[in-house]
């Protein structure tokens, strides 16, 4: 079974502030384990279903995307967006219509923020920077294993 962990934050537990936009806004570290033998590349969504605001949600909003993380890769240390990213993978753009990561910004309450890894029967090297909606439509019949790992954040 598929397990994705951090080392920053528990299940459920609040997302420290550096992996924010009131931090250092990198990007968290990531662990995974438990791959199908048959994994030939990852990928990674991270999205916020609650906004703007968690009473009223209108939108998911789209902090993160990566392709063709190797298959024996197994952790992404923080900071990995851009340089540290393993070999072969590559960063699609987010809902702020720019690659990498870009840190919980909550302008209300207290937000979800949804990391979801999929192990993958092959590689997608034709998505250079792929929005979710287009690693969704490329990762289709494809993925073999899904893990996910909730984290919250609320400023002030």
């Amino acid at each position: 079974m598929l397990v994705l962990t951090s080392p920053a934050f528990a299940e459920g537990a609040t997302i420290p502030a550096q992996y924010t936009e009131d931090g250092e806004n990198v990007s968290p570290p990531l662990e995974w384990k438990g791959a199908p033998e048959a994994t030939r590349s990852f990928a990674l969504i991270v999205d916020d279903p609650d906004a703007p605001d968690p009473k009223h949600p209108k939108t998911t909003w789209v902090h993160w995307v990566v392709v063709d993380l190797p298959p024996d890769a197994h952790v992404l240390a923080a900071g990995a967006s851009g340089s540290k990213m393993p070999r072969g993978a590559h960063e699609g753009r987010n809902d702020w219509k720019r690659e990498g990561w870009g840190g919980p910004a909550p302008p209300i309450g207290r937000h979800r923020y949804i990391h979801k890894l999929y192990a993958l029967d092959t590689t997608l090297p034709n998505l250079k920077h792929p929005t979710k909606h287009e690693l969704e439509q490329a990762m289709q019949g494809h993925v073999l294993a899904e893990a996910k790992l909730i984290g919250t954040y609320a400023r002030g």
